[in-house]
């Protein structure tokens, strides 16, 4: 059977162009196994939690999901007075993709020092902040809300919401309340172990929440004295939101679950932090399909 020129011209334009798309997705692959491994920067350490645990929880778990490199300042002080050198430099950010805060710090109060940390973030380098952090590093009148752009707002501005405490220790409900956010694209609800709530004091501008938690509050002695029969209370929070902070609008994600180590090993939980962490660093689109260069 003869081929006309113009079917002949047409299956050279396909073999042609099929070739070029094969070593386009070649090359497109090549580029993602020689991407450098994400930089990130996990300062743990303070008060009150199993950090040595926690820190090589949380490295591992990064570690197994992403092509990351997880650079850890532990801190050996267990008290809320822990501080850590790498913030004594201005440039202690410098070379990291995203940096995870997990310190406990409450009583570290020195504006110069919070005021470094808080330059890295403001000039641009994101943040991924875990349980306790949320508890540290405040001053004045922290039991009530603090005003945008007070002397000890700060912290909060950063984090994008205020806490001061939380209840007992009880399981909580995780429930999504943002469907359509990148970061809770496959999300499943679930409950935690015995966990702490953490309360919500302010929300500020530019914070978005994600995830609820709820948590069944037994009565306590008080209560039970006055009414031998009093039920149980359901408290509410947010536990997962995300903030732009700054000039430059930095993105900021926040938990703050994470006290038990078996939270932060549970791989939910894990889960959501490498999401956050993928966010923050632009590394998940609308969809929430992660850059597979990111990826293992």
């Amino acid at each position: 059977m003869r081929i006309t020129s113009l079917r002949l011209i047409t299956l050279i334009t396909g073999l042609v162009l099929g070739t070029l798309q094969s070593q386009s997705m070649t090359a497109a692959e090549e580029a993602a196994k020689k991407t450098d491994p994400l930089k990130v920067l996990l300062v743990a350490g303070g008060c009150c939690h199993d950090y040595a645990t926690q820190n090589e929880l949380l490295k591992k778990g990064i570690e197994e999901r992403l092509n990351a490199k997880v650079t850890v300042e532990l801190s050996e002080n267990t008290t809320t007075t822990a501080r850590f050198d790498i913030y004594e430099s201005d440039d202690w950010a410098k070379g990291y993709d995203v940096v995870l805060h997990d310190e406990c710090s409450a009583n570290v109060i020195e504006r110069p020092y919070v005021d470094r940390i808080l330059a890295a973030h403001r000039n641009g380098t994101p943040a991924v902040n875990l349980h306790c952090a949320m508890h540290s590093y405040r001053w004045g009148n922290y039991r009530s809300p603090v005003q945008p752009g007070a002397d000890n707002a700060g912290w909060y501005e950063m984090i994008g919401l205020q806490s001061t405490g939380h209840g007992p220790k009880l399981p909580i409900d995780v429930l999504s309340t943002d469907s359509t956010h990148p970061i809770m694209k496959g999300f499943e609800n679930w409950t935690t172990i015995n966990e702490e709530l953490y309360n919500n004091i302010r929300v500020y501008a530019g914070a978005s929440a994600l995830i609820e938690g709820k948590q069944m509050m037994p009565p306590n002695k008080k209560v039970l004295k006055k009414d031998p029969n009093a039920a149980a209370t359901e408290s509410t929070a947010v536990i997962a939101w995300t903030n732009h902070y700054g000039p430059q609008k930095t993105k900021i994600f926040s938990t703050s679950l994470g006290h038990q180590n078996e939270t932060v090993a549970d791989a939910r939980y894990m889960d959501v932090v490498v999401r956050g962490i993928l966010w923050v660093t632009d590394n998940l689109d609308e969809d929430g399909k992660a850059n597979p260069a990111v990826l293992k």
